[in-house]
């Protein structure tokens, strides 16, 4: 139990952390002007959009736990109602806590956009110190909310691995809507406010003119920061919640808590050393972070390995996962970095119009696949081999701890993400602040180094869902032999396992249509209201003093919408799921977990990395090239980024916490499928 305490510790000295880099950013100057009003307007509608999100799914999480109680960690009918009253409450704390993770998040970013701005009038140095410092505030208290979590729940009830699932369900249903929900609300405000004042009216990205201005910027936060906070707490649950699982029958729960802990502490020693020169490279300092946290973590986790006397195999297999979560970064930097060669061709292909834009970034977004696919897979077969001469559950433990080292820095991770977001509204606060040409240079440069860092975590977190879910297999696996005493094996000649394969394969597609047509709805509704505001109130236009738009009503579009599409596409996997358990048992389940893996990843790297590329190119021709702003390529480049806003920054992102959901709901749902199917 000493390293299970002592993730505790680790976990309250990051909180202390957390709380010290919010009081520092807090107490930052605000810049005089309006800036100050327009920040309070970003964050109302952030809170507005949180609080209405969270009744709703406040119903479901209701509805969901009084399910677990029935037939989680088996029916209620047979007899151990104590265990199914702990999953149910642990299915609570996870919501709640996946809940605390976006409010956070939400909380400190819409303080330290105002200061970020502020700051650049001083120069590079301090607006990056207040972005970085405030996506380090959720950084810290995601990560420890979920170490702490876990280590909790194994202290109160040490025999009960499995009831850790439900801890790590209630997470990742709530981020799966968080994000979802999230996602439709930022890319609505974004698209309409994009065609309407670039393509259009050829005014700034950020006029206070364009009525969507605000909830554009509110889009940032609770899609980028809240959903993105909720949707890596559910990573690092899940791969905790698989690993425990599996490793409970081996005796090896104490490593994971190590280096989860380590893990932690390596993030902090990370987040505490950041800095950037005056003339420094942001983007270099972000991945600077990473490199010095992994090396933090490598050599932690050596030398209590040693000391503790862990089998050194499984230590090969954690870092093995980290090495490949770094790879995926890099990979994704490549092909979405503004300073690199896809970015450049593509910005090129604008110049023949938006048909050779879509085309050639939608291919490059094709070829990013493979190098971190081949990635994930060599993680899993290195892991696996590694742990293999052990015997028993051993490899695929082995697989779990990769999954781990792959998180095991998601403390700097999270806080490279969420700093994308802010210097994003840092941004649009100094364009709207009139802040000046000076300031304006300043945080155009920091968001550059955001949608890079913001590429390289996507890869991160996706690689990183990955080996979870395989993981997350294996523990499906387990969950079935505690309860038929069969090991299940999936053959693809088996007609039930190939029935679950395919379905499982058409759920990422069907899911992701379902989000981006949601966000087609929802921008065309606000499009129409911006047309309307433009035509009717004099002045606006052409900018008289004065004149003001009516954000609020963008704002409750965005948030309407949002809310009325998130429900009908997360239900629509977890149902399908459960219809799939229900006809072909926990054969066709274990088909269909597999299929959906295998597209998911497809899909979410695709759009991720495609995403990236088409909005990075349309920064390239802003900064001057290929005839700049105005020019024909740059409208080419706008649609380009329309398209690929929903991919990125909705659908991609999703799809990952899609595929660890029902992941968890086959497992939680298994012995019913093992005892009830139609066909086995």
């Amino acid at each position: 139990m000493l390293w299970t305490v002592i993730s505790l510790v680790v976990s309250a000295l990051a909180i202390g952390v957390a709380a010290y880099f919010y009081k520092w950013v807090q107490n930052l100057p605000v810049a005089e002007g309006n800036i100050s009003q327009i920040g309070q307007l970003i964050r109302n509608g952030a809170f507005t959009f949180l609080k209405r999100e969270y009744r709703i799914l406040a119903v479901f999480v209701s509805i969901v736990s009084i399910l677990i109680l029935l037939v989680f960690p088996s029916p209620i009918w047979q007899g151990n109602a104590i265990d199914n009253i702990l999953a149910a409450i642990a299915y609570i704390i996870g919501s709640i806590f996946s809940g605390y993770a976006g409010y956070v998040g939400i909380s400190i970013a819409t303080i330290a956009n105002v200061r970020s701005a502020s700051a650049a009038k001083k120069g590079l140095a301090p607006s990056y110190m207040a972005g970085f410092r405030g996506g380090a505030v959720m950084g810290m208290a995601v990560v420890s909310a979920a170490l702490a979590g876990a280590a909790l729940l194994h202290l109160i009830i040490p025999e009960k691995a499995e009831l850790v699932m439900a801890f790590s369900f209630g997470a990742s249903s709530l981020a799966l809507f968080a994000k979802a929900g999230g996602g439709i609300f930022t890319k609505t405000a974004d698209i309409a406010a994009d065609l309407i004042g670039k393509v259009e009216l050829g005014i700034p990205e950020d006029d206070p003119r364009n009525p969507a201005v605000i909830a554009d910027n509110v889009g940032d936060n609770v899609g980028d920061v809240a959903g993105m906070g909720a949707d890596l707490f559910d990573s690092q649950v899940a791969s905790l919640a698989a690993a425990l699982v599996i490793a409970a029958p081996l005796g090896q729960i104490e490593v994971i808590f190590c280096f989860g802990a380590l893990g932690l502490l390596a993030s902090i020693i990370g987040v505490l050393s950041a800095r950037v020169g005056e003339n420094g490279d942001p983007g270099k300092a972000l991945n600077g972070g990473t490199y010095l946290t992994c090396g933090i973590f490598v050599v932690l986790t050596l030398i209590a390995s040693l000391v503790s006397q862990f089998n050194m195999r499984i230590w090969g297999a954690t870092v093995l996962g980290m090495l490949v979560g770094v790879i995926i970064g890099v990979t994704s930097e490549f092909f979405t970095g503004d300073d690199k060669k896809p970015v450049a061709k593509v910005a090129e292909a604008c110049k023949s119009g938006p048909a050779f834009t879509i085309l050639s970034g939608f291919s490059y977004g094709l070829v990013s696949i493979m190098p971190s696919i081949i990635g994930i897979g060599i993680a899993a077969l290195g892991a696996y081999k590694l742990l293999e001469p052990l015997g028993g559950s051993y490899p695929m433990f082995g697989i779990s701890m990769a999954a781990i080292g792959m998180l095991s820095i998601v403390g700097m991770i999270i806080s490279n993400d969420a700093y994308g977001p802010i210097v994003d509204n840092a941004r649009g606060l100094a364009e709207m602040g009139n802040l000046g040409d000076d300031v304006l240079e300043i945080t155009d440069k920091l968001d550059s180094a955001g949608n890079t860092a913001k590429a390289i975590t996507k890869g991160f977190a996706i690689g990183a869902a990955g080996l979870t879910v395989i993981a997350l297999l294996g523990a499906f696996q387990e969950i079935v032999f505690s309860v038929t005493q069969k090991t299940i094996e999936f053959n693809l000649m088996d007609p039930l396992v190939f029935f679950g394969t395919l379905v499982g394969a058409a759920i990422p597609a069907v899911f992701s249509a379902m989000l981006m047509l949601g966000v087609n709805r929802n921008s065309q509704k606000m499009v129409d209201e911006i047309h309307r505001q433009f035509n009717t109130i004099e002045g606006l236009k052409e900018g008289k003093p004065g004149v003001m738009p009516e954000y609020e009503k963008c704002i409750d579009i965005a948030t309407v919408g949002a809310i009325k599409e998130l429900i009908p596409a997360g239900l629509t996997a977890i149902i399908i799921t459960l219809i799939v358990g229900f006809v072909g048992g926990v054969q066709a389940m274990g088909g269909f977990l597999a299929g959906n893996i295998v597209t998911g990843l497809f899909l979410a790297l695709l759009m991720s990395n495609a995403g990236g590329l088409w909005d990075n190119a349309k920064k390239f021709i802003e900064a001057g090239n290929f005839g700049g702003k105005g020019s024909d390529a740059h409208k080419a480049a706008v649609i380009g980024d329309t398209v690929g806003d929903p991919f990125k920054d909705t659908a991609g992102p999703s799809i990952n916490t899609q595929i660890t959901v029902v992941s968890l709901v086959a497992s939680i749902t298994a012995a019913v499928f093992a005892m009830v199917s139609l066909f086995s």
